[in-house]
């Protein structure tokens, strides 16, 4: 990728404003010393206009200062970092989903029921762009598909990102976790009562004994005793 944008034009400007050799522009601009030859001598770029790095952003002014002081000096362009991230724009309400894969709705659909049930009909519709109705439709098998409908995820189908799925997966799981500690649902399950042990018919006899001769004796003390 070259260093500039208009490398002809900036010769010209350069040999027009500035005492470097023609190989420092040459090298510069990334063009054959004789090509910067035929331009000064009027035979390459007839009546082209010069363009000034300089304004563009492309050259400090320093650094031709730095190659009219020094002719093995090899100029060094201005360097723009890039950003690669490109910035995803919010949107509202539902996503536009592609025609052509529309179809595949259906599928990413039914991935989302059967592996991730805490994600809401809602959060279903505005990640891959379909409605309430059809994820109904998947959901009871009433779908005029139902019998080719497969779960398949969602960024296989090209319908949303795996940045954007994590997202939603993540809050989605949040909110559950939320949801079940207010009712008391722990991740073993709901709150159980406490297992009365089973008491065998012999252990029953003993016990209904034991009572017996516990009140007999209580009734006796009560009474003063046994008599004579």
């Amino acid at each position: 990728m070259a260093k500039i944008l208009m490398p002809k034009a900036t010769a010209v400007w350069l040999i027009d404003n500035t005492t470097l050799t023609f190989k420092q522009i040459a090298d510069f601009c990334e063009l054959h010393h004789l090509e910067v030859k035929g331009i000064a001598d009027g035979d390459v770029a007839q009546s082209m206009r010069g363009v000034d790095p300089v304004a563009r952003g492309e050259l400090a002014r320093d650094e031709i200062k730095k190659g009219e002081a020094d002719p093995d000096y090899q100029l060094k362009a201005i360097e723009h970092k890039i950003d690669t991230k490109i910035p995803q724009p919010k949107r509202k309400g539902a996503r536009y989903t592609p025609i052509s894969r529309r179809g595949d709705r259906p599928n990413a659909i039914a991935w989302f029921l059967f592996h991730h049930k805490e994600v809401s009909d809602a959060q279903i519709s505005k990640i891959i762009g379909t409605t309430k109705a059809t994820i109904n439709a998947v959901r009871d098998r009433s779908h005029w598909d139902s019998a080719n409908i497969k779960p398949v995820d969602p960024v296989t189908l090209g319908l949303c990102s795996q940045i954007e799925l994590d997202e939603l997966i993540a809050k989605a799981s949040e909110k559950r976790r939320k949801m079940d500690a207010e009712a008391g649902i722990t991740e073993d399950g709901p709150g159980l009562a406490p297992i009365t042990p089973e008491v065998s018919e012999e252990d029953q006899e003993l016990e209904e004994r034991k009572r017996s001769d516990g009140l007999t004796a209580e009734t006796l003390f009560n009474l003063g005793g046994p008599k004579d």
